[in-house]
């Protein structure tokens, strides 16, 4: 009988053992906090949460702070809209709150909504398109509250860039592009059908044009090798025409120096002539003179003869 009950007393032992292992396994390995300090907030969506499901992870710039507890679909009959209340469990052991004079260290959540803390629905994941809630600060997302459909403290929502995307999207004229796409494949079949019929033609003209040029191009080259000879020959002539133009340069140099030699002996004998002091210019100035006289009396003797013709043969008389 005794043995039977160490048996079970054992028994009881290795079963509660276990258990107290599992729990541990459990609370180690599942991330299970069953005396943590949790904090119940309300996050209301109007847009679709597809992909959100119950004991989803709230995430702080990637650093796990609660747990998605409830999703709930209440309608405003005021508005005539559909809100989706989202029910998180944060965590408060997992934020630490730097110590402040002001402020203590205790964790505000209306204050920090004020500096900015918004939710948004993540995607985790596009091959299952599982999603979670993140956390983080955006001054830029107006602080949109309701209370009229929840009771629990608010964060404030903005969009996901999956949404953002998707209004982005949606803005998109698909249709006007589409049409202006059948519009421009409409252009290029044209061009291609023109361009099919237009272009065997281009090309026979483009090869004939290419024979021309290469006609033109044997052609002037030709011609500029004959240009070539020519300038040569004529190059060669114009040295030749410049050695004898120096040589008879310095052929006539000699003459030319005599020349001028005699020139200048004629300059000083003219000078010498023309001198005042000189007896050749007096015998000229007597000449000169002498010849005036002779000349006033010639046309004193023409001016008598004119009036009385009869001199020439009688002569004055005395």
């Amino acid at each position: 009988m005794s043995e039977n009950t160490n048996r079970k007393t054992q028994i009881g032992l290795f079963v509660v053992l276990g258990g107290v292992l599992l729990l541990f396994i459990i609370m180690a390995f599942g991330h299970l906090r069953l005396f943590s300090k949790t904090r119940e907030v309300a996050l209301v969506f109007q847009n679709s949460i597809s992909g959100l499901s119950v004991g989803a992870p709230v995430n702080f710039r990637g650093v796990k702070v609660g747990s998605v507890k409830s999703i709930t679909l209440h309608v405003d009959p005021q508005d005539r809209k559909a809100y989706i209340p989202v029910i998180i469990t944060l965590e408060t052991e997992q934020v630490h709150v730097v110590e402040d004079n002001a402020r203590g260290k205790q964790i505000n959540l209306q204050v920090m909504v004020d500096d900015g803390l918004r939710a948004g629905l993540n995607l985790q994941s596009l091959v299952t398109g599982q999603s979670n809630i993140e956390l983080d600060f955006d001054k830029s997302v107006p602080a949109t509250l309701h209370p009229r459909i929840t009771s629990l403290p608010e964060i404030p929502v903005r969009l996901s860039a999956m949404e953002k995307l998707k209004n982005t999207l949606e803005q998109i004229p698909i249709k006007d592009i589409s049409q202006h796409a059948d519009t421009a494949l409409l252009s290029i079949t044209a061009l291609s059908d023109s361009l099919h019929q237009d272009l065997p033609s281009l090309i026979a003209s483009m090869k004939k044009t290419s024979d021309q040029s290469q006609e033109t191009i044997q052609t002037a080259t030709e011609t500029i090798r004959d240009l070539r000879t020519q300038l040569d020959v004529t190059l060669e002539k114009m040295d030749k025409l410049l050695d004898t133009g120096n040589s008879q340069l310095e052929m006539r140099g000699k003459d030319i120096h005599k020349t001028l030699a005699s020139a200048t002996a004629t300059l000083e004998a003219l000078q010498d002539i023309l001198s005042a002091r000189s007896v050749d210019r007096a015998n000229l100035d007597a000449a000169l003179r002498d010849i005036a006289a002779t000349a006033s009396s010639l046309r004193g003797f023409a001016s008598d003869v004119e009036r009385n013709p009869q001199l020439l043969l009688m002569g004055r008389r005395p």
